[in-house]
């Protein structure tokens, strides 16, 4: 995938407020890289996905991370965890997948979009929209709950 790009200034916040993208050398009241990455870090253990060697980078709105999955869709749902973030604008992956399969579409959420209006877009099929909740799980908790800027995996 190398570098996936996604939008600005929106997504999960990490710190509570909006933080700024460069925060190295540390400005008073922001978070350092260093803490952005780690921050990153917990968000993708929390996944629960196995992941070796795991490794997150950030500096200048760019997330670098590196490891070795089992999965495309594993790989795919961590580059989302980290591009849905609010700090981060880009995503550089780093990552090897030990079962390599075909790399998911990927959309991005805009005004007025809902589950079953992208499925219908996507798959003909309204009703479809269950098969991008259950792909985009962890990271989505509830099918009505989606922002305009998210970027979503689409399974074939």
């Amino acid at each position: 995938m190398g570098l996936l790009s996604f939008v600005q200034n929106v997504g999960d916040k990490l710190f509570g407020g909006h933080a700024q993208k460069e925060v190295t050398p540390a400005t008073p009241g922001q978070p350092t890289n260093q803490e952005v990455a780690n921050a990153l870090l917990a968000r993708i253990q929390a996944l629960q996905l196995p992941i070796a060697g795991l490794k997150v980078i950030f500096g200048s709105g760019k997330a670098t991370i590196e490891g070795t999955v089992a999965t495309q869709e594993e790989k795919e749902k961590i580059i989302l965890a980290l591009g849905n973030v609010d700090m981060v604008d880009q995503v550089d992956d780093n990552l090897v997948v030990t079962t390599p399969a075909p790399e998911a579409k990927f959309v991005t959420v805009k005004s007025g979009d809902t589950l079953s209006h992208i499925a219908k877009e996507q798959y003909g099929n309204a009703n479809a929209y269950m098969k991008i909740f259950e792909a985009n799980k962890p990271m989505l908790s509830n099918p009505d709950k989606i922002y305009p800027g998210q970027m979503l995996r689409i399974p074939a």
